[in-house]
């Protein structure tokens, strides 16, 4: 019985780099079974298409919009995640970050010798890379944030979070539209995005431009503790005593 091929999803923005790579799939063909699943210009349709099923995806680095690293980052959330081989024309300091981080990748140009022996690794039962070392590699924070259902990877640009509260291992990532669970740290979302997200509770960060102002919540003696009021959103978010210095920073 013939073993079955990997299925290949081809990730790069720029047309001739795809097609050189599918030139490329068809010299490896002859040696080791590949099939192509799909390709795509861009992450968004990188994973859109994953989530149909693909072994390995061929992901380039340098992408507009959503880089490489970010989109991998959200291709972990897939059962099971792909494997992924980067493809980048870093330079050498570039490529030693990935050389410590025990990253595969293709530096481009690609040979299709180095791209069969990347390939043939996946197929040894090579597996997706590490949540943790994806998180040391990213060059900047991401554009967006993911939820897994279903089967389906849910995008959620950061700019549309209103708040992110830690709930047992899940953190509740809340929009105007809607709740989603991510199994993230809240700690490590607040090192991620300090600029755009600010703790008002041990368990919660709330978007500053999402900030509205702050009021007092009704208690029987008195004036109950700062919440902060957010656009859009009935729901107010308490501040803890720890945190009462955020009011009067904002405020200022």
């Amino acid at each position: 019985m013939s073993a079955q091929p990997l299925r290949v999803l081809v990730v790069d923005d720029e047309a001739p780099a795809r097609s050189r790579m599918r030139d490329l799939l068809a010299d490896v063909d002859a040696v080791l079974p590949v099939a192509i699943a799909g390709e795509a210009a861009n992450g968004r349709d990188a994973l859109r298409l994953a989530e149909g099923g693909v072994d390995v995806v061929l992901l380039d680095v340098r992408m507009p919009g959503m880089d490489g690293i970010e989109v991998a980052r959200h291709l972990q959330k897939l059962e099971p995640p792909p494997a992924v081989i980067f493809t980048t024309a870093y330079d050498a300091y570039a490529i030693q970050a990935f050389d410590l981080h025990v990253v595969d990748y293709l530096l481009k140009p690609i040979k299709a010798s180095r791209l069969q022996e990347a390939l043939s690794r996946v197929g040894a039962g090579k597996s997706a890379p590490a949540a943790e070392m994806l998180r040391a590699m990213q060059p900047a924070p991401r554009s967006c944030l993911s939820a897994a259902e279903r089967g389906r990877v849910h995008l959620i640009p950061v700019e549309e979070v209103l708040f992110l509260r830690a709930e047992l291992k899940y953190v509740t990532v809340r929009t105007a539209g809607r709740e989603y669970l991510i199994e993230e740290s809240l700690t490590q979302l607040e090192q991620e995005f300090p600029d755009r997200f600010v703790r008002v509770h041990r368990n919660c960060l709330v978007a500053r431009a999402a900030i509205r102002g702050f009021e007092r919540s009704a208690a029987d003696s008195g004036e109950g503790p700062w919440q902060v009021v957010l656009a859009g959103l009935e729901e107010r978010i308490p501040v803890s005593r720890r945190q009462q210095h955020v009011v009067r920073d904002l405020v200022r």
